[in-house]
């Protein structure tokens, strides 16, 4: 029997090395067909951070700080009080206005009882015009009685005359009641100045009350209390921020995604998020919105817009967008302004429409 020859050393292990190299390399291929997918279709970013509204907070009125109640990095609820200011120039100034107000609605009492006064002058002077008409009536009645019985001698010149004189003296006192009415009539004043008046007055003692009432600083939100360093005695000025309250009602998460990427995102798309702190516990959100513009690298003069800058300067790389994404069950130990995230898109069919 023929001895067959002997295969050169290392032959079969060449042969198997080269198997396994296509395998690798089939798999090789196949995960990144699979990566590439998956990031078409989940769009990925670590570019992106924490966010949450904040207010400064400051005083509607000016005054010392009597009592300061906020703490630096503490938590408050709604309604809690922050700081107090020296409400005793306030509690001033609305006590005069009320004793103000007290002493005009006593004149205005005592002007009503001059005024209903006037008016029954006026009333009592119509009625002396309408007794004034009435004799003058007669008077003049009388004469033209008389006039002609003078001719027959029925009554003699002077009577004629002496009725003639009273006619004359009737008619002139009835012109004296008239001008006595017109005079009363004119002299009926009246209240609606003073109401005016008291009216102002109600306004400006709501002022004052209002303003007595901000001396008493509260909480306008469940929040967190940041960069604080006052103390009692600090005068507050109108407006002047005094510290910042985060509002942790609602939590944000800004992620820069690609601009390529943006078509598969839009406001409801279902987002997963990470924190840095712990990135074992994973947060479900929501797209908010989608930035409409950044300021790019390249300059221009469009001001107020975020800056995203780009990782590699020498290649043409796609822009990035901020993306604002409602965070559904924040976990208050865990969220910070401006703490590091990842942020992983996950759309459900029916998001964002």
């Amino acid at each position: 029997m023929a001895q067959q020859p002997a295969q050169p050393p290392g032959h079969a292990p060449a042969k198997h090395r080269k198997a396994w190299l296509a395998v690798v390399a089939v798999l090789a291929i196949g995960a990144m067909v699979y990566a590439i997918g998956l990031d078409q279709h989940h769009p990925r970013t670590n570019d992106a951070f924490a966010q949450a509204d904040a207010i400064g907070v400051a005083s509607q009125v000016a005054g010392r700080i009597v009592a300061l109640e906020a703490k630096n990095n503490a938590a408050v609820r709604k309604g809690d009080i922050l700081f107090t200011i020296d409400p005793r120039p306030y509690q001033y100034e609305s006590d005069r206005l009320h004793a103000q107000l007290a002493t005009l609605e006593h004149q205005i009492e005592l002007t009503q009882r001059q005024v209903n006064a006037q008016k029954y002058a006026a009333l009592a002077s119509a009625a002396t015009v309408t007794r004034a008409e009435q004799n003058a009536s007669q008077r003049a009645s009388t004469l033209n009685r008389l006039e002609p019985l003078l001719n027959g001698e029925f009554v003699t010149r002077e009577q004629v005359d002496q009725a003639r004189t009273a006619r004359d003296t009737a008619d002139s006192e009835l012109k004296a009641a008239m001008l006595e009415q017109k005079r009363a009539v004119s002299a009926v004043s009246g209240v609606d100045a003073l109401v005016a008046q008291k009216k102002e007055l109600q306004a400006a003692i709501a002022h004052a009350d209002y303003q007595l009432e901000q001396t008493v600083v509260r909480a306008p939100f469940d929040g967190l209390v940041v960069d604080l360093d006052i103390a009692e005695g600090q005068f507050a000025s109108v407006g002047r921020s005094l510290f910042t309250l985060i509002d942790t009602r609602t939590w944000y998460v800004v992620a820069n995604f690609r601009e390529t990427e943006l078509p598969r995102i839009r406001p409801g798309t279902t987002v997963r998020v990470y924190l840095m702190i712990d990135p074992e516990r994973k947060f479900e959100g929501v797209v908010d919105s989608v930035g409409w513009g950044v300021l790019p690298d390249e300059g221009g003069s469009s001001e107020g817009l975020p800056k995203v800058p780009k990782s590699i300067n020498w290649v043409h790389v796609a822009q990035r967008f901020p993306v604002r994404i409602r965070v559904k069950a924040p976990a208050p130990d865990l969220f910070r302004i401006g703490a590091s995230a990842v942020a992983v898109v996950t759309p459900s069919p029916g998001d964002g429409r």
